[in-house]
């Protein structure tokens, strides 16, 4: 496991209310692991070529496998960054409001 990773998202996460730290070791080991699988999966090929015809391409397991670890570690950095409150604060758009003040029933 990599233990200046694993120091640098402890230090993103020092902000968090306490109980949350409780969630936030799990989450960020999980981050390290799929980081660690996904650097191992980038150096094997993710696209097979039919040798007879090399228009026939195939995606290999490697590839599949990417991807599917690759949502895993999106939907774990999403978790992080929830729990840590690192949400970005979006605007809303004019229509957005008129929508927000319509379903109030302000209009």
């Amino acid at each position: 496991m990599n233990e200046k990773r694993k120091a640098d998202l402890l230090d993103v996460a020092s902000n968090a209310v306490n109980e949350s730290k409780v969630m936030l070791t799990p989450i960020i080991d999980e981050i390290i692991f799929l980081e660690d699988q996904l650097d191992k999966l980038r150096s094997l090929p993710f696209i097979k070529f039919n040798p007879q015809n090399k228009y026939q391409q195939k995606a290999t397991p490697a590839q599949k496998q990417y991807k599917e670890l690759l949502q895993q570690y999106i939907n774990c950095i999403k978790a992080f960054s929830g729990i840590v409150g690192g949400k970005d604060i979006e605007e809303l758009s004019p229509m957005d409001e008129y929508f927000e003040k319509l379903n109030r029933g302000q209009i």
